[in-house]
């Protein structure tokens, strides 16, 4: 069916946003508002939506809560605005960072475990998954309430995710989409999408502000995360063309986290003056910290902000806490603490603790300039790996990878006072050239905006396509062939089944290698996974895979037996991978003596 509109959908872990392109016009994609609980009877709409959800308990709002019409939830839940605000009150019942939960390495993403440690009884809990296919489900019916709405099949749909996610999340968040309602949705990385923003923003100006050899860092610090990508700028036959060489880790580190350590600050202060807060006065106060950080750094004119916190209690002798945030407090905690002036050679530092909270992976270190430091190194080792990359990237000397240009994205970014911070901090580590500042982003709805670029051009074949394909190479654990030992444990190799940068409609058949695969009984597969291997092609064997590589997921499967052959018998197959025109990851081990093959999917996490 031949395509009329695309929508694109930022799926964030704060605040999620959609952007709507109709496909008879060249016009820049508008945002589209989202309907949405603000208050007990207050409806209304916004641009973006708090990837937020409360679970009421029985007796709360009864009849009073206003909830969009075609909310209709077997189990009831509020999400959006009203559902942060108040749940921020009652935090054992409200679900934040979803989307977070779903890369977390140690939970079963498809299980009921959130609100975290809450002490809600199990039945009332949500997976992360099924949070996330409630947020994509509200996104698919405010667009189907929408004036101009068409019917989704004649639409191309692109859902985005953190350009860090590996291969297990992706297909979490794909498989939410589908079960939201979105059938056939393909996924693009986040900082990808800002990229397209920026281009459809800037329109044919863009090529006035890169040029060929460019390396451009986008740089996304948002609520919850922090992400990184960099784009090579090359050109073909005169035209520009764009590439990107590499990502960054998964950064559980953002502007939630400046809110919080302001609140801190303050909070030292007021009781150094005397002053105590209970937790849920906490609460109230990072919030106020968010909303005094934002207009303090909008107007330069102020010195100051004030900050009242409420009393608990409807007495009228009930006293509101007043304090302020003045400009050298919000410098010193978010400039000098997120980020300082460091040298290149400081790394974050890894908690020393032996035991841990169990929860979210959150960064241990929180100074955004040292992670930046570690994608810059572990960036150019990525290209120092292939032998094509060194071609593309003149200057591969020093410690590390130095962008010629930036594209800012994410919340944090809205000051310019962070962005200066930033461009004076690559400077530094540069001889003093920075990058240039690429001109025309938009921090909060970049991403939205450029998912519907992205759509519009799939869907018509035109317009700017940036070179990606796999963020990661990928390898399946081989248990290496040696007689065995008392007491010693053979070291695990992997094979590269699928090389960084793999695209979208493209497969790989490890010719001239024969592996032998055990059916018929219970085996283990481990999947793991490199961001700094982009040498490495299909059939490439990592000798010690535990130490060099990235442990994704493992799966304990029974496969079927292959007829003629006895139950646990050793059967040769070759591997074949290929990534679907969606972006899904598929791998597959084929019987070298028949048409018999298993299929093996990226859908567990490791215990």
């Amino acid at each position: 069916m031949k395509k009329s509109f695309a929508l694109g959908i930022d799926l964030g872990t704060s605040n999620s946003a959609a952007s709507w392109a109709d496909l008879s016009t060249r016009e820049t994609p508008a945002i589209m508002d989202i309907p949405q609980t603000l208050g007990v009877s207050s409806l209304g709409a916004r641009e973006t939506f708090p990837s937020a959800t409360y679970l009421p308990n029985e007796s709360e709002f009864p009849d009073s809560l206003a909830l969009p019409t075609w909310d209709s939830d077997e189990k009831r839940v509020i999400r959006g605005l009203f559902a942060r605000e108040h749940g921020a009150m009652v935090p054992e019942r409200l679900i934040t960072s979803a989307k977070s939960w779903l890369s977390n390495p140690h939970v079963d993403a498809r299980a009921a475990i959130l609100p975290w440690q809450s002490e809600i009884s199990e039945t009332q809990k949500l997976s992360p998954f099924e949070a996330t296919r409630g947020y994509l489900e509200h996104l698919r019916k405010a667009y189907e309430s929408s004036e101009n709405a068409i019917p989704l099949e004649e639409g191309e749909i692109v859902v985005t995710v953190p350009a860090s996610f590996d291969e297990v999340a992706r297909n979490l968040t794909a498989d939410a989409a589908e079960a939201a309602g979105f059938e056939n949705a393909v996924l693009l990385e986040e900082p990808l999408a800002a990229f397209y923003a920026w281009t459809a923003q800037t329109g044919s100006d863009w090529r006035n502000q890169v040029e060929k050899g460019d390396i451009v860092l986008v740089c996304d610090v948002g609520g919850g995360t922090a992400d990184f990508s960099l784009l090579f700028i090359t050109d073909l036959d005169g035209s520009l063309e764009i590439e990107r060489i590499s990502v960054g880790e998964h950064l559980l580190l953002g502007g939630d986290n400046m809110d919080l350590a302001l609140a801190y600050t303050l909070q030292a202060k007021l009781a150094a003056e005397g002053t105590t807060i209970d937790a849920w006065q906490m609460l109230s106060l990072i919030q106020s910290c968010g909303a005094a950080k934002v207009t303090l750094f909008s107007r330069t004119d102020l010195d100051e902000a004030p900050i009242s916190i409420p009393s608990r209690g409807s007495s009228l002798l009930a006293k509101t806490i007043s304090t302020k945030l003045d400009r050298a407090t919000l410098e010193s905690v978010v400039l000098d603490g997120f980020f300082p002036m460091t040298k290149p050679d400081e790394l974050p530092q890894e908690g020393k603790s032996g035991l841990h909270e169990f929860g979210l992976p959150y960064a241990s270190d929180p100074v955004v300039s040292k992670h930046l430091a570690r994608f810059l190194k572990r960036s150019l080792e990525n290209v120092k790996a292939s032998e094509e990359l060194s071609q593309m990237v003149s200057d591969t000397t020093g410690d590390l990878l130095h962008p010629t240009a930036i594209l800012f994205n994410g919340g944090a970014f809205k000051a310019d006072a962070v962005r200066q911070r930033v461009l004076d901090l690559l400077g530094s580590w540069n001889q003093g050239e920075a990058p240039t500042e690429l001109q025309g982003f938009q921090p909060d709805l970049a991403v939205a905006r450029g998912a519907a670029v992205y759509a519009r051009n799939r869907a018509t074949g035109q317009g700017l396509r940036i070179k990606a394909g796999t963020s990661r190479s990928y390898y399946l654990g081989l248990e290496s062939s040696m007689p065995a030992i008392p007491g010693f444990k053979p070291p695990l190799k992997g094979v590269c089944v699928v090389p960084q940068g793999m695209e979208e409609g493209s497969e790989h058949i490890l010719e001239g290698q024969e592996f032998g695969l055990i059916t018929g009984q219970e085996a283990e597969f481990r999947f793991l996974s490199s961001e700094v291997r982009s040498g490495d092609e299909p059939g490439t064997i990592v000798d010690n895979a535990e130490a060099e590589l990235e442990e994704t997921a493992s799966l304990a499967v029974e496969l079927p037996p292959l007829d003629g052959h006895e139950l646990g018998e050793m059967i040769p197959v070759k591997l074949h991978a290929c990534v679907t025109e969606l972006g899904n990851l598929e791998l597959w081990m084929q019987h070298t003596g028949s048409e018999k093959r298993w299929q093996l999917t990226f859908n567990v996490r490791t215990e």
